[in-house]
């Protein structure tokens, strides 16, 4: 529960600062990238905290690290003493996936006068979802797969999944603040499947006028290269010899 909840609070402010920043009429209309940095930034801070009991992963690439790293060993927890099992890893990411969906339409409910008025339907997606500057589905997934495998590197060294309180939070919040203000600008640094994707499904869903499609043709590299990010952050921290 704490993952559904976390990772939809994550979604809530993560899509509310880009909301601010593109929609028309917002009060913080054009407030920059550096605004969307941080606003991201805090965002996994909050949701950190609030899933703070099962570890506060918010991420199915951080998850996936972490099994790939225990290799599945049941003598070995993922957080709040959870073992480590096909199923338990299947709600955990289930739950993420859901708490990003439900973050993303409460924050479509949030600015729904503002994505009523006139806009470019490229803007609206993306409140929900990010998307390359240049289209190249070779280099957005190197840039997806190496802005994940910085974020899961310093995860694994600090222990932040283990300690997620007080610096480990805050750590967590200044290194995605430093992904997107160093490695975000090609394609909006996803670094995250459940982030990208569940608000995309809530973007095709729900009924925004004027939204135009949800570019599912780019949709899969969001989820595939932080999935590879992470299992690279695993073998460059743990080498062969896998083990947490």
């Amino acid at each position: 529960m704490s993952e559904f909840l976390g990772t939809a609070v994550l979604l809530l402010l993560g899509g509310g600062v880009v909301a601010n920043h593109l929609l028309p009429k917002s009060k913080g209309k054009g407030g920059g990238w550096l605004l969307i940095n941080f606003g991201w930034g805090f965002a996994v801070f909050l949701g950190v905290y609030v899933a703070y009991s099962t570890g506060g992963h918010l991420n199915p690439a951080v998850t996936i690290a972490k099994v790939v790293a225990n290799m599945f060993d049941p003598n070995v927890t993922l957080a709040g003493d959870i073992p480590v099992n096909a199923g338990n890893v299947a709600v955990y990411i289930l739950a993420q996936f859901l708490g990003a969906f439900v973050g993303a339409v409460l924050c479509y409910l949030t600015y729904k006068k503002h994505f009523d008025e006139d806009c470019d339907p490229a803007l609206k997606l993306g409140v929900f979802s990010t998307g390359p500057e240049i289209r190249s589905y070779g280099w957005n997934l190197f840039t997806e797969a190496i802005a994940t495998a910085v974020l899961i590197i310093w995860i694994f060294v600090s222990g932040a999944t283990e300690n997620a309180n007080g610096l480990g939070a805050l750590g967590v919040a200044i290194v995605i603040v430093s992904i997107g203000a160093s490695l975000g600008g090609p394609t909006g640094y996803a670094i995250n499947p459940a982030r990208d994707l569940g608000p995309r499904i809530a973007h095709a869903i729900l009924p925004i006028k004027g939204k135009g499609g949800s570019d599912w043709g780019y949709s899969w590299v969001p989820v595939v290269g932080p999935i590879i990010g992470a299992v690279i952050a695993v073998v460059l921290v743990y080498g062969t010899d896998i083990a947490v």
